[in-house]
């Protein structure tokens, strides 16, 4: 079952159009707008067959919440969210390059964006979130990932240790990433398939995830 929301702002539209065009079911472009980039955007849109309305500034506000849309948005079907159980086959199709990112509470939509972001740009297999421990895909986030949310599978788990101990059966290495640890991440070896871990903005790894992860 697919889910339509709203994606907002130059890069995170242009993101995708260039990955996931086929979902995008219109484009709304703030009427009087004159930014080029924008006006590149609807052409592109058009040629693809995509229809292109004009709206008032205040429809596409209502739209984009927090997230600043930048006089663009695009309403996008998404797919539906990456079941946990189709992590174990993720990692056997990634085999020795699997790379997971796993997230241990990050709620700040800003932050969970950026992760995708870099996740997408490192050519991640999937990240890895707790169903009741993240933010989820708002327009913020979205706008934020700049395309990356369109581009790596996001895996919302329900129980994050179980998840992990997933992965080391797979023969994925683990890593949290902690302020206090007296090892420099330069000094591992992350060859072969590994993930690494982050922890919350505030308390940072909990103390299961701590214990589950190999380094």
């Amino acid at each position: 079952m697919m889910s339509e929301s709203w994606i907002v702002g130059i890069n995170p539209v242009e993101g995708a159009l260039n990955n996931d065009a086929e979902r995008i079911r219109e484009l709304l472009v703030e009427q009087g707008q004159r930014n080029p980039r924008v006006q590149a955007l609807a052409e592109r849109a058009k040629a693809l067959k995509i229809p292109v309305h004009h709206r008032p500034r205040e429809q596409l506000d209502r739209l984009g919440g927090e997230a600043r849309h930048q006089g663009v948005a695009a309403c996008y079907e998404a797919p539906p969210p990456v079941a946990e159980a189709e992590l174990p086959a993720l990692l056997e199709r990634a085999g020795s390059s699997a790379l997971v990112l796993v997230l241990d509470g990050v709620t700040d939509p800003h932050n969970l964006g950026a992760c995708l972001r870099s996740a997408a740009a490192a050519g991640a297999t999937a990240v890895v979130v707790p169903k009741d421990r993240a933010v989820g895909l708002t327009p913020v986030v979205r706008r934020a990932a700049a395309g990356g949310a369109e581009r790596v599978p996001l895996v919302a788990v329900t129980n994050l240790a179980r998840s992990l101990r997933t992965l080391k059966d797979a023969g994925v290495w683990i890593t949290g990433l902690d302020g206090e640890t007296d090892t420099s991440v330069y000094s591992l070896d992350f060859k072969g398939p590994v993930a690494l871990v982050l922890g919350s903005e505030g308390g940072g790894m909990r103390r299961l995830t701590r214990e589950t992860c190999d380094f």
